[in-house]
């Protein structure tokens, strides 16, 4: 009787920093350049609401949450790139994520955009640019969609390259990454007084509920 030997394929992805180069240097700052650019838009949205005193309503506060979870998934593949254990299926995880934030966000702001689109309506808030923030979130949004769509094009050639620790550059990232998540926090903590003890946000909030329930008013 012959003996039939079946060899077993092992198919081992190699590391991402074996397929760096330009490209990896150019993607892996571009996850930065998403992180950071949604950072200084939530920034705004801080100045905004402090500053020139108008409150977030709960579509305002979605649209944001859209922004963090697909900022999520950026900032997933800069750690696995920064601990050297990304591959191809991690990279397209973290993009994945970052188009689901993306998808869940765009959504919302069509949503609102929708409400306003009747003529004379003169839209949530001021304008900025002659376009409200929800019609900008939305922009956002969509840029945010294509290059998604043009990093998973370039895959594997495009996969991100973190730079040596202790290196300058890798400082740099690191700031980014814990602005980032001050600003995520202190979303947090915006939401809790903005909504209070109640289950759901204002549909018009007018101020700070948690304020206004802790002194009674």
């Amino acid at each position: 009787m012959a003996e039939v030997v079946i060899e077993e394929t092992r198919i081992v992805e190699e590391p991402a920093e074996s397929r760096g180069g330009v490209w990896g240097f150019i993607t892996y700052w571009g996850l930065h350049a998403w992180v950071l650019a949604y950072t200084v838009v939530m920034l705004s949205a801080f100045f905004i609401q402090f500053v020139k005193g108008e409150f977030p309503c709960p579509l305002c506060m979605l649209q944001r949450y859209g922004m963090i979870l697909a900022t999520l998934g950026a900032l997933f593949v800069i750690m696995q790139a920064r601990r050297g254990v990304l591959t191809t299926a991690r990279y397209a995880q973290g993009l994945g994520l970052g188009l689901i934030g993306v998808l869940a966000g765009a959504s919302v702001s069509i949503r609102q955009i929708e409400l306003h689109i009747l003529p004379g309506d003169p839209g949530y808030g001021e304008p900025f640019m002659r376009l409200h923030l929800y019609t900008w979130a939305f922009v956002t949004f969509a840029i945010v969609m294509i290059y998604v769509a043009v990093m998973l094009s370039l895959m594997p050639r495009g996969i991100p390259q973190a730079p040596p620790a202790g290196s300058t550059a890798r400082k740099v990232s690191t700031a980014i990454i814990w602005v980032f998540i001050g600003v995520v926090a202190a979303n947090v903590i915006a939401i809790i007084f903005l909504e209070g003890f109640a289950p759901v946000l204002p549909d018009d909030p007018s101020g700070y509920t948690l304020i206004d329930q802790l002194t009674g008013r």
